[in-house]
This record gives C-alpha cells, structure tokens and sequence, in this order.
C-alpha cells in the first residue's frame, strides 16, 4: 500500500447548484470529473491522504477582506460561502496539525473578487483565498504570507486586496493581459507606495509550454520567495494554462502543473479557473494531489499528450528569458512612487471597475493613509450602476494607535456626512465588523 510522505487533505465542493448556465464551462463537472478521476485511481485508498467537508464562511469571514455592497447576502450564495469555508476548511486542518498539505478543490472560484463587491466579475463573487488568508491572520501568528497564482488569467482581485500590504507577497503567472481577460497584470504593476515590491507579475507569452513555465518558477519565483521567507506558501491553482482549454492560448500539461507544484511545494492550494472538464482538469488535479502528498506522478499524462507537438517555440524561450532581469528588479530594487505622500496623509487611486458577468460598471475612489509604523488605514468611496455611494474602512491587523484614531475619525465623519447609503468597517484589531445603513 502506498503512504503520502506529506499528510494531505483534500476538501471537495463541486457546488450543485450553481452555474453561470447550464452549458457555461463554469459549472459543477469541472469537479465531477475530477472527483471519478481520483477514485478510479485508489487515490483516497493512499494511506495520508484524507477527504475532508467544507466549513460554511461566515459573514464576518468574508467582511474581514471584502467591502461588500450593499452586504454579503446581496453579493453571494450559500455555494460561494461553502467555496470559501472549503478554503477555511485547509487553512484549519493545517494551522492544527491534521495535515501537512492541503488542497481546497472547491468552486465557485474567487481571484477576480478585489476589495470592494458589487457582483460577479470573471465568475467570482468572494476571493476565496483571500477570505482564507484573514481567516489565517486572526486565528494564528502567522503574518508573513506568500500567495502564488498560476491560473492563466491575472488575479486582479487578490492583487487589488493586497496591493497595499507588505505583508503578503502576490505574485501572479499568467498569459499576458494584452492578451487576455482581465487585461491586467503588467510588469508596471508592482504595489502600492508603501508595499512596492509585495506584487510581482510575469506576464507569459500565448503558446507559453512546460519550458517556459517552469523556467519562470525555478528563475523568477523561487528566488523571490527563498529571500521573502514566507511563513506559509499558498497556490491559486488555476488549471486554465492547460493545452486543451477552451478560452486561453497555453501550451501547459498535468505533468507540468504537478513539476511546477512540486517546486513551488505550498502548504494550501485552492483551485481557481480551468475549463477543460474532461480532458485536463482529472488528469491535472490527480498529478497535483499526487505532488502535494510526495508520491511520484510521471506517470501522470493526457490521453493525447505529444510532447512535440507541444514543444515551445525558440521565440517564445527567448522572450521567457528577457522577464527575468526585469521581474527580480521589481521584487528586489523597485523604483519607489515619485509622488509618494509623506508621513500621515493620503495617497489615492480612482478605479473604473468592470463586472463582465453580471454587467455592472463601479467607479471608486482609493485613500490609503502613509504610516511609517503599519499599513495605514484604507477608505474607498465607491458606487455603482447598481448601488448609491457607499464607503468601507479598513483598519489594519498591524495598526499603530494613531492608525486606530484616524480609522475611527474617518467611521465618524463618514457616517455624519450622510452622502453614502452604506458604510462597512473592517476594524481588525478590534475584531469588528460592521455595516451601517444611513
């Protein structure tokens, strides 16, 4: 009988009853399949892998990452608070010993889910590991995250929620937002005033094969994180790279997502896109399952798999090639903002926010208070075509004294304006989470 080197929990939710459409790629086969897939193979038979339920977020789950509006329930399902209990569910069983590994292979997915919700964009409601990472903050010591997505597709969402937290290293492989959804993702794209350097994106060429992503992980991302020295690894594992997929241009294998795990080693993996349901998604989540537990899986490959037909192009490894200097000189030697405010006041942003899903547009306006002790407090002021003015608060785990005055002042004059329908605060120090209606 084969034993796991590394103990493993896998949480399923395939998520029943919720679809975009019937015939949408976003739907409950793309875990299905899976789920024969790993049965067939006795994987569940392995001595240290273990099955385990999801958890059910909570609203105070999700109000610790989100600014929702006008509230959580208006904004998500049971499923996608399942979806993100299945991403608590990981961190727990890792936080308290049951597992040394876990993979949260849950949907509805969450990495186009940023700070401030409206609806869906990209398929996402909720940013799931996001909820998971302040879930990992307020019941642990932990501080110093490292979070790596591989989805084909920018996580724009998880980088809008770190952006300005030190932190939590974000780095984002991904088929070039030039172009793909969401558009984003450029080299440019390196963090607010006081994390620059806390966001890393390697953009990858259409076409980009096994080579190409494993050159960037063993030179781009590996570096990075040996010098960040993470206290936890976690993976968005999108599966959307894979050569068969139906709405992206990447030449990836099962083969090559378990190498690149295997390399990456996380301690939590949450699945984010993919979207070939029958001919990637079993063969890949089997090859990481297999990675995530230290078994051997190169015997894991595709019934059509042909690695010449597959063989990246000359082109394509030179250009690979170029992205090193420039993505380790953002991590290591960014260029801080010019225009960076001092001490005690207010840097902003404004954001034009697409909903592609659900055809909501969201305008708003960013204040992020420089603070040479903490993260500073975050207002935004946002509105939709769906909601009035409204306005969240953040007040930061790490937040010095004056921070907490100046997070209460805001809340104050917020709610005595009487300009917005609805204010949410995030006061993490003190735990509270709470929504006003005015």
């Amino acid at each position: 009988m084969l034993t796991a080197k590394n103990r493993t929990g896998l949480i399923f939710f395939p998520a029943y009853d919720w679809a975009i459409s019937a015939t949408h790629p976003e739907r409950e086969e793309r875990l299905l399949y899976t789920q024969d897939q790993l049965i067939e193979e006795g994987i569940f038979d392995i001595e240290g892998i273990f099955e385990m339920k999801p958890d059910i977020a909570t609203e105070t789950d999700v109000m610790r990452s989100h600014f929702c509006f006008p509230d959580v329930k208006k904004v998500t399902t049971e499923s996608h608070m399942i979806s993100a209990g299945g991403a608590i569910r990981g961190a727990r069983a890792y936080l308290n010993g049951e597992v040394d590994r876990a993979f949260a292979l849950v949907r509805p997915p969450g990495h186009h889910a940023m700070k401030s919700v409206h609806g869906n964009r990209g398929f996402c409601n909720i940013n799931n590991e996001a909820v998971m990472v302040e879930y990992i903050r307020e019941h642990s010591n932990i501080r110093r995250i490292a979070i790596v997505d591989t989805d084909c597709h920018h996580g724009d969402g998880t980088q809008d929620i770190f952006w300005h937290d030190r932190d939590v290293l974000f780095i984002s492989i991904h088929q070039d937002g030039r172009t793909l959804y969401p558009g984003s993702g450029h080299l440019r794209e390196m963090g607010g005033p006081s994390a620059k350097g806390r966001t890393i994106n390697i953009p990858l060429p259409p076409s980009t094969s096994e080579e190409g992503f494993l050159f960037a992980i063993n030179e781009m991302v590996l570096p990075i994180l040996h010098d960040f020295k993470p206290e936890l690894i976690i993976n968005s594992a999108g599966q959307d790279n894979h050569y068969t997929d139906p709405i992206t241009n990447m030449n990836f294998t099962a083969g090559g997502y378990a190498m690149l795990n295997d390399r990456l080693n996380p301690h939590i993996s949450v699945l984010e896109g993919g979207y070939s349901i029958q001919g990637a998604l079993p063969y890949i989540n089997l090859g990481i399952v297999l990675a995530m537990a230290g078994i051997d899986y190169s015997h894991v490959k595709e019934p059509d798999y042909n690695a010449e037909r597959l063989a990246q192009d000359p082109a394509i490894t030179d250009y690979i090639t170029s992205l090193r200097k420039p993505v380790l000189e953002n991590y290591f030697g960014p260029h801080a903002d010019y225009d960076r405010p001092p001490d005690g006041e207010f840097a902003t942003r404004t954001k034009n926010i697409n909903y592609d899903t659900d055809g909501i547009q969201e305008t708003q306006q960013e204040y992020m208070m420089m603070c040479r002790k903490c993260r500073g407090v975050l207002m935004i002021e946002s509105h939709s075509s769906v909601n009035p003015l409204s306005a969240g608060i953040e007040i930061p785990v790490d937040a010095c004294w004056r921070c907490r005055r100046k997070g209460a002042s805001l809340l104050k004059e917020a709610v005595k304006s009487g300009k917005f329908q609805t204010i949410q605060l995030i006061d993490r120090p003190e735990k509270n989470y709470e929504r006003f209606s005015l």
